[in-house]
């Protein structure tokens, strides 16, 4: 059996659960590695046999995507030319975690894709949604990865195809301590912006992972460092607390481990608006503005606002299921969503 898999290369999130989700697939078939974007700071160690530039999303400076440079780095016929010649119909199945090149090509040749990620959760009609409805926002988690079926992720179970999060071995195993220190992923402000607001809070230990700069420095009690995997974990694991973008694997692993918890969504990110409503139904501090909520960020520090949720490690269960539903001997029809 031959399984393709392809990961979406926009952040971080989806790179670092392949992690894990590859070895279980390798327990079952011969696995070919599908990557499209240019937004991934994150290298696996397996071959990757396709890496596509795909269609990305470009994080900017000021809170949100940078719009200029998001259309400046799109290639509309390349797009094309890529959907149309990666060789989706030669794999017995295709499992997909929100990359369009492979799932638009799998849609037009009529060839089985299973949806494998987060974003296949965030409409579902029982996950929290934030007040103001996002109609292009929901357009886009809809139609830019189509698949035949689906199986999310959320920060809760929902129903049968939604599950917990995929808790990586690096963090469900680590030693978890707490060194005084908050750990920081804010791709899209700019280090200036960052130190800036975190510098008004001279008696805090800030260690931030920067997607702008590839040095690391210091300036004042802010340790500016590239994004990089094992340093990361090492300084999350550490943490008093987490500051992050409203993304999912983050939020999720610092629940995880009980970590103080507090986001900030991107602007314009329909995606993060949500997760930021799920987070703050939670119980989750949701800042509006890295700017202006000042004040919920130094409330934030002085408290000791915890939750810890004990995902359960049920991703092999989880693949195995998908392998029994969906290779070649067990199914015969299906649709599109």
């Amino acid at each position: 059996m031959k399984i393709l898999y392809a990961i979406q290369g926009t952040g971080n999130g989806h790179m670092a659960r392949a992690f894990d989700v590859i070895p279980h697939l390798k327990r079952h078939a011969e696995v070919d590695i599908f990557i499209s974007g240019i937004q991934c700071d994150i290298k696996l160690p397996w071959k990757v046999k396709y890496c596509y530039h795909g269609l990305s999303f470009i994080f900017g400076k000021k809170g949100g995507v940078d719009t200029k440079q998001t259309f400046k780095k799109f290639r509309p016929v390349q797009l094309i030319k890529e959907v149309l010649s990666v060789p989706v119909n030669e794999y017995d199945l295709v499992i997909n975690d929100f990359e369009p090149v492979t799932a638009w090509a799998c849609k037009l040749r009529q060839v089985k894709c299973v949806g494998l990620s987060h974003q296949s959760a965030v409409l579902h009609p029982l996950a929290p949604k934030p007040d103001r409805i996002d109609l292009f926002g929901k357009a886009i988690l809809k139609y830019y990865a189509p698949v035949s079926v689906s199986q999310g992720f959320h920060f809760n179970k929902l129903g049968n195809d939604v599950s917990t999060p995929v808790i990586r071995d690096d963090i469900r195993w680590a030693n978890n301590t707490d060194k005084g220190h908050y750990t920081v992923y804010l791709p899209s402000y700019s280090d200036i912006k960052i130190i800036s607001i975190l510098s008004q809070f001279p008696s805090i230990k800030w260690h931030v992972f920067s997607k702008h700069t590839d040095d690391a420095y210091i300036a004042g009690n802010i340790k500016i460092n590239p994004v990089n995997k094992e340093k990361f974990t090492k300084s999350f694991v550490s943490a008093k607390g987490v500051l992050c973008n409203a993304g999912f694997e983050t939020p999720a692993e610092a629940l995880f481990l009980g970590k103080k918890l507090c986001v900030i969504p991107m602007k314009g990110q329909y995606e993060q608006q949500c997760n930021a409503a799920f987070l703050k139904s939670m119980g989750v501090t949701k800042l509006d503005s890295f700017s202006k909520d000042f004040d919920m960020i130094k409330s934030w520090i002085e408290s000791d606002e915890r939750i810890n949720i004990n995902y359960p490690d049920n991703l092999g269960d989880i693949i195995d299921q998908i392998i029994f539903n969906h290779s070649p001997s067990t199914y015969s029809n299906w649709v599109f969503n």
